[in-house]
């Protein structure tokens, strides 16, 4: 019994390292897109304009920096909204956050020799961007482990107002523009970073998501239809 105990311990152990692993890489993933998306010059997620936007304003500190920033804000957010539901587990999210942000920084700077200067390049740029940026969204989500803070704050506001989380989802998401434009607008006298792209992000990525999560089944449901020990999910 003890030696089957410390078997299922270490399967456990090992489902869990595998699942960290792919959460890191689908953080990754997602950075390079970011990055990507900037390097296109057409406008980016919501998110990312707000803290591109305070590295114009701040050029001393990286964006990566701000992102980290803002993931401390959300978690400070969540506590305020729901503090009894509040729980130390979820500064574990501070983990992901972390390597997001110094990985945005990695890719911010191997991307940024790309100088493009045709519209439709950028356009596909862009394009390419997204499907990265959803591919690490993706894998984050089959990994299934711990929310970093800004998504946390979002399930926080679903717990506590009971709306819909898509629509919960949708009115942050335009929040934020609305900070990124207000800052702009004051620090800069202009917008910045929010243009077509962004609209173009908040189609996109989702359809890829759902493209990944039709080919991820299909490819399942061949292998278990090629191995009769396999039971289809």
């Amino acid at each position: 019994m003890q030696k089957y105990t410390d078997s299922t311990e270490l399967q456990n152990n090992s489902s869990l390292t595998k699942r960290w692993i792919i959460y890191l890489v689908g953080i990754y993933i997602l950075t390079l897109g970011i990055s990507l998306a900037i390097r296109a010059g057409i406008g980016i997620s919501p998110q990312s304009s707000l803290t591109r936007t305070m590295t114009v304003i701040f050029p001393q500190l990286s964006q990566g920096t701000f992102s980290f920033l803002l993931e401390l804000l959300m978690l400070l957010g969540a506590y305020l909204v729901l503090p009894k539901d509040f729980k130390l587990k979820y500064f574990a999210g501070l983990i992901p956050a972390l390597a997001l942000s110094i990985f945005l920084d990695l890719n911010l700077l191997i991307t940024s020799f790309i100088k493009i200067d045709l519209y439709y390049a950028k356009v596909m740029l862009l394009a390419v961007a997204d499907a990265a940026l959803a591919f690490g969204l993706y894998l984050m989500i089959q990994a299934n482990l711990v929310l970093i803070p800004v998504d946390l704050f979002v399930n926080t506001l679903f717990k506590r107002t009971k709306m819909k989380w898509g629509n919960i989802k949708t009115i942050f998401d335009c929040s934020l523009l609305v900070v990124s434009a207000c800052i702009g607008l004051i620090f800069l006298g202009e917008i910045k970073f929010i243009r077509e792209g962004t609209i173009i992000n908040a189609i996109l990525v989702g359809q890829y998501i759902k493209l990944y999560t039709y080919l991820f089944k299909r490819a399942k449901d061949r292998k278990a239809d090629e191995d009769p020990t396999l039971i289809k999910g």
